[in-house]
């Protein structure tokens, strides 16, 4: 088995759920019934900063609301796969449209409906807090919780191991 660090070279796709990877986990609902997430600035810097490096980006989540769809459009992010009851074959579709192979995906889940799409590509990786099945998978394990870093930890490590961090000063202005 290959450290997942000579992994990190590879990558041109990431992958992420939503709640419990771009969030805490932790759904307030106001009293319209609307529920309200909470995310890390630093997660979302680093999604913008990627996107504008020419990584795909996609966000695959069995979760709705708008303010998923709106976040992530100002991030730059436009796949976005909302009400995925099957996460695999939107997988499987997102994989052919992009013409990437899965051993260049790198997969960011907490929980078990992330389980069958992390074992198809080539970099499953996990916050801190995940459930402990979908840590057994992870090749990585984010020293961040979900929705506290871990987005912004595995994009940091991608692109240092591509040399691609600090370098393009045009692209770290927001």
């Amino acid at each position: 088995m290959k450290n997942y660090k000579e992994l990190l070279k590879n990558i041109n796709t990431f992958i992420f759920d939503y709640d419990g990877v771009m969030t805490s986990g932790d759904v307030l609902v106001d009293g319209n019934g609307v529920p309200l997430r909470s995310s890390d600035v630093k997660d979302g810097y680093a999604l913008q900063l990627a996107a504008r490096l020419g990584y795909n980006i996609a966000v695959i989540t069995g979760g709705y609301s708008i303010s998923i769809e709106k976040r992530m459009a100002m991030l730059g992010v436009s796949d976005v796969f909302v009400r995925s009851a099957n996460k695999v074959e939107v997988m499987e579709r997102y994989v052919k449209e992009k013409s990437v192979s899965y051993d260049q995906v790198v997969y960011m889940g907490d929980d078990l409906p992330d389980y069958p799409v992390m074992k198809m590509v080539g970099l499953p990786v996990c916050p801190a807090d995940a459930s402990s099945e979908i840590k057994d998978i992870s090749l990585y394990i984010s020293n961040r919780n979900g929705g506290k870093g871990a987005v912004r930890d595995i994009i940091e490590q991608v692109l240092k191991a591509q040399d691609k961090w600090m370098k393009d000063f045009s692209c770290y202005i927001w």
